[in-house]
């Protein structure tokens, strides 16, 4: 009587671990199961995180804030972000030290319409913690800029306005499977510069990540996935311009299914953080 109860408690825990749910799941570039715990070793041993995003997903946005927590209990570290652009540095610093109040802050600012809900608890974290946030992306002008007239328009800015865009001229290579990808998604809408336009955003991002490395502790940028996934994008300007560089890549993905690493998924990135699609989004 005495096995019956405890094979009865067995097949009880069974069943309910069976009917657990767990939003997401963390898969390597060969589709193999790991864990945060992995992740978070190897990012404490690199110089750049590239954290790919999908911009709305709200367990995305957890995991980002919760790694920034653990790396900084390991690390001294550097934030980045596309979502702040290069010409609002000055402001964005005013806030980190405190001359200024968030108020303030998204008067003078392009903060993004979640910047609240999913950024603003990073950068209230740096700021806690002395640590530098980085506005990297391109300001939006410059891009349209060049989706208009190609990257031969930023020719004509000012000196000083050259300052907030990767130095020219601007390396492009037209044949990476992300740019051309891209043009296949668009139909043919925008033409050749629509590629541009996102290598500028990359070109960009990469710069400032570059420039702002500092030996010894983790830089932790955070862009949509697209910006660096399949190693290419911000990752393909930074090993082009500084090899040396460790980084460690993550990608986003939805799937209806977490339990396995879609096919087409494979080799985005070192660590691949697939999401069930049904995550309540942010916005």
């Amino acid at each position: 009587m005495k096995r019956y109860y405890i094979l009865v408690l067995v097949l009880s825990f069974i069943a309910g671990w069976a009917q657990d749910k767990q939003p997401y799941q963390i898969y390597n570039k060969e589709g193999k199961k790991t864990t945060y715990a992995n992740l978070l070793k190897e990012g404490t041993a690199t110089d750049v995180i590239l954290f790919g995003e999908h911009h709305d997903n709200s367990i995305v946005h957890w995991l980002q804030l919760e790694l920034t927590k653990d790396l900084a209990g390991k690390k001294k570290l550097v934030l980045g972000a596309e979502m702040l652009e290069a010409d609002d540095q000055k402001s964005l610093n005013a806030y980190l030290e405190g001359r200024i109040d968030h108020k303030v802050l998204d008067s003078f600012v392009r903060l993004w319409p979640n910047y609240k809900t999913d950024y603003k608890p990073l950068v209230d974290f740096a700021k806690e913690k002395h640590f530098p946030v980085i506005a990297t992306n391109v300001p939006r002008r410059y891009a349209s800029m060049v989706y208009k007239g190609g990257l031969e328009a930023l020719d004509k800015l000012p000196a000083d306005e050259k300052e907030w865009i990767a130095p020219l001229p601007i390396a492009y290579d037209a044949n990476l499977p992300g740019y051309k990808g891209m043009l296949e998604m668009a139909g043919g809408h925008g033409g050749e510069n629509l590629p541009k336009a996102q290598a500028i955003k990359d070109a960009t991002m990469a710069h400032f990540i570059l420039a702002n490395i500092v030996k010894g502790t983790v830089f932790i940028h955070f862009n949509g996935t697209y910006h660096s996934e399949n190693f290419e994008g911000i990752n393909w300007y930074i090993n082009r311009q500084a090899p040396s560089v460790k980084m460690l890549t993550i990608a986003t993905v939805s799937q209806k299914d977490i339990s396995a690493l879609e096919k087409e998924h494979l080799q985005k990135a070192d660590y691949i953080i697939v999401v069930d699609e049904d995550v309540t989004k942010t916005h």
